[in-house]
């Protein structure tokens, strides 16, 4: 589980984040004789070093940032897409599901099935 970090007083003002999710956002406490910034006991936490999330692999997939990288690792199963326009991401993630391979950053399906409603309309 993942430690959501809010800054100071965020409950008491409106303006700082009470029932606004989107203002609910990390300051560092700066304050003289602040408590948080003391790190004291029954405070909220404080970000430091050591709550970051542990990597889960160390896999280095290819980019794919045109349809010739795409055709040179066809052999790949999972790839990636670089910065590309719609027209040859749509291209691509029909070549992909086709081939029944998985792009890590794209939900091929999902993104599809949005161009197809797209069109429709």
């Amino acid at each position: 589980m993942r430690i959501k970090f809010l800054r100071r007083n965020w409950n008491r003002h409106s303006k700082l984040g009470k029932r606004r999710k989107k203002k609910q956002t990390w300051r560092r406490p700066k304050g003289r004789d602040n408590k948080m910034r003391e790190k004291r006991k029954g405070y909220p936490l404080v970000i430091s070093i050591g709550y970051k999330k542990g990597k889960t692999e160390n896999k280095q997939l290819p980019i794919i940032k045109n349809i010739k990288d795409f055709e040179k690792n066809k052999k790949i199963k999972e790839i990636t897409i670089g910065k590309i326009g719609k027209k040859k991401k749509i291209e691509i993630a029909k070549m992909a599901e086709k081939l029944k391979i998985k792009i890590s950053n794209l939900n091929i399906k999902k993104f599809l099935k949005q161009k197809k409603e797209s069109k429709t309309q």
